[in-house]
């Protein structure tokens, strides 16, 4: 049985990747590698430090070592440690938001990436732009930061207002892009409320669950 290492740097969308395993990738065994502090210490210090990226490092080995197929990297704020990390392991790492960058660039060259932490805005916005120069394409990236949603939803427990908050952000990037890139897995929850939204609206789980599918059975 081939063996799916997950390393989350929160609890909100652990249930839901394995909830996703399980349906889309039923022969795999999935293992989760949960720490928080990775967030907190990018969320505290605006960006990737030392300290996140030997954590990062540390985890991707250890993953790798106990025979690993697969690594998938949950946190887009720690993306580019995953990178890094990625090159020291001959296994392959799947960043979450990774297909549905790729997916943005194909549907549009106006795209809005939503984020609810400052710390994410960047790596994704990034990863946006690199997914178009792979494609070949010229886009035009947009962020709309909806700051402090997370902290609603994770210390507060108040999805209902974390929604409300996203939600307006994104009625706003309907009006100005082609195509909308929700740059946190926790948005993928907003789905059913999205049903009067014109433009595409991208999550990651699902697109990654997929993209990983592929991969492991390649």
């Amino acid at each position: 049985m081939k063996k799916v290492y997950i390393i989350h740097t929160s609890l909100v969308t652990l249930a839901e990747l394995n909830a996703l395993f399980a349906e889309l990738v039923p022969e795999v065994r999935v293992h989760n590698l949960v720490d928080d502090s990775l967030l907190h210490d990018v969320m505290q210090h605006g960006g990737l430090t030392e300290k996140v990226l030997s954590r990062m490092c540390s985890y991707v080995q250890a993953a790798a070592s106990n025979g690993a197929d697969l690594i998938f990297n949950q946190c887009s704020s720690v993306g580019e440690a995953a990178d890094i990390a990625a090159q020291r392991v001959s296994v392959p790492l799947l960043k979450i938001d990774a297909p549905m960058a790729e997916k943005a660039v194909e549907l549009g060259t106006r795209i809005a990436v939503v984020a609810t932490v400052r710390s994410t805005m960047q790596p994704s916005c990034a990863l946006v732009h690199r997914k178009a120069r792979e494609a070949g394409k010229t886009v035009e990236v947009v962020d709309y930061l909806v700051d402090g949603a997370l902290d609603v939803l994770m210390q507060e427990k108040n999805r209902e207002k974390h929604n409300a908050l996203v939600l307006a952000a994104i009625r706003q990037a309907e009006s100005e892009c082609d195509v909308i890139v929700l740059a946190q897995g926790s948005m993928a929850a907003l789905l059913p409320e999205l049903a009067g939204i014109r433009k595409p609206v991208l999550t990651s789980p699902r697109l990654a669950v997929e993209r990983a599918r592929e991969m492991l059975r390649a």
